[in-house]
């Protein structure tokens, strides 16, 4: 009897590894999420303080993200994921003991913030990289379901939680010592990861040195032109980039900054009410990338994964009107169900359909020009309340989003685009440019 369809993935050695490893290292992320707030507060810090130690991280990641990528391309994935894990546990170990001893500062936590932010930026393509040489292309939408699950509860649900009891128990640097403990488990699952085939020498890379196990040498900036220029000439690619910046812009201001103050003045509701909103969204994203998991990938994929987006972000036009807190829990489990099986399809496709020595880059593109826009959002959302109503704000934001995701569909022909390039479950892997009817082989012959 063959397993459920979400749990497939498990029956590869490296993949078991692999996701262990990421389990313990994503509880840690979420302990450090609270353990970092306190320590902070334990040295006398306020507000500003902790939005700098807080920006040191989010710098230090989109510094390092197209760096990142190019790296996921260049080296082995898998010793750039140790690396970057052995790298997390230097730098809490570090601060773990500095707070024992009573010698902790403010610029330590924001120096190491911004060292595992910029480890993230290594991590986050590499991960990307190396799931397709571990698993084959049917079992790909199933693990990316699966770490769509498992991010909401344990980084943002049971790490957080733990950590809090350890704070109030205890003090913050034990909560620090238990994030170290997360990262030297993960490191030592991680050293059973064994090595994988170079992308140039499994017959799935292109460029000169393709087919003599070699790729030509080239510079940093070579390769991220590649990159970059890959992604402008495949128009799925392309327009669903374009569609997560305007959504980012215009959606994640208005959810992390307004929302709040419409719990406040419509709903008379407290902190309480917010996080139980939050929590709600969380649980629609986990709840939704497990049943994507459970199932083939859509026929028509790339309309599924647009459509989703676009309509799961019509909800929140309403937001604005709405003064039941039931209500807005519906919307927001809405929008975070239907972005979690949106994110289930896209980092599917990045994986099947790029070819393998750009998908470190493309990834860490994806990641750049979300994150990018992602501070400019919540920067402009206050200014924005200050001569709008909220509730027009949000009604913008969500009628938007929809109008550019049909826009997207049309443009970049998505429909005509997966009927021309189909993505069953069966053995073959597609890793063309993205335009109908090519394909990794065909890209090598002309390249000959």
């Amino acid at each position: 009897m063959r397993s459920p369809r979400a749990l497939r993935p498990f029956a590869h050695r490296e993949y078991r590894v692999l996701i262990t490893a990421l389990a313990i290292s994503i509880f840690g992320s979420g302990m450090w999420a609270v353990a970092m707030v306190y320590e902070v507060i334990e040295l006398g810090g306020g507000p500003l303080e902790l939005s700098l130690v807080a920006a040191a991280g989010s710098a230090g990641l989109v510094a390092f993200l197209l760096m990142g990528g190019i790296a996921a391309d260049r080296f082995p994935q898998r010793l750039l994921i140790i690396a970057v894990e052995g790298a997390n546990l230097a730098v809490i170990a570090t601060i773990s003991g500095l707070a024992m001893l009573g010698w902790l500062e403010l610029w330590h936590l924001a120096l190491g913030g911004f060292v595992l932010g910029a480890g993230a930026a290594f991590f986050f393509p590499a991960y990307s990289a190396i799931l397709p040489r571990i698993l084959p292309p049917e079992d790909l939408l199933a693990a990316n379901g699966l770490e769509g699950t498992m991010r909401p509860l344990l980084q943002q649900a049971t790490g957080p939680a733990v950590a809090g009891i350890l704070v109030a128990a205890l003090s913050p640097a034990h909560a620090v010592t238990g994030v170290a403990v997360c990262h030297l488990l993960a490191l030592a699952v991680l050293s059973l990861l064994r090595r994988q085939p170079r992308p140039d020498m499994d017959g799935a890379g292109g460029g000169a040195g393709s087919g003599t196990g070699e790729r030509a040498p080239t510079s940093l900036l070579q390769d991220l032109r590649e990159g970059v220029s890959y992604t402008v000439r495949t128009p799925w690619l392309m327009w669903t980039l374009l569609w997560a910046c305007i959504s980012v812009l215009f959606l994640i201001g208005p959810i992390e900054v307004l929302l709040p103050f419409v719990v406040r003045d419509q709903l008379g509701g407290d902190s309480r009410q917010f996080g139980f909103l939050l929590a709600v969204m969380g649980v629609g994203g986990a709840a939704a990338s497990l049943a994507t998991a459970s199932f083939p990938l859509p026929r028509r994929y790339l309309s599924a994964m647009i459509v989703s987006w676009g309509a799961g972000s019509l909800p929140l036009a309403a937001v604005g009107i709405i003064d039941s807190f039931w209500a807005l829990a519906a919307a927001l489990f809405v929008f975070g169900a239907t972005g979690g099986m949106g994110m289930v399809i896209w980092g599917t496709l990045l994986q099947r359909r790029v070819p393998p020595h750009l998908l470190g880059r493309v990834s860490s593109l994806d990641f750049f020009v979300s994150l990018a826009l992602m501070p400019v959002s919540m920067a402009l959302a206050g200014p924005a309340a200050e001569v709008l109503p909220v509730g027009l704000i949000f009604l913008v934001a969500g009628t938007v989003c929809p109008v550019v995701a049909v826009i997207a569909l049309a443009v970049a022909k998505m429909p005509a685009d997966e009927i021309a390039n189909p993505l069953d479950d069966g053995p073959e892997r597609l890793a063309g440019d993205g335009h109908p009817g090519s394909s990794g082989a065909a890209e090598r012959q002309q390249q000959a």
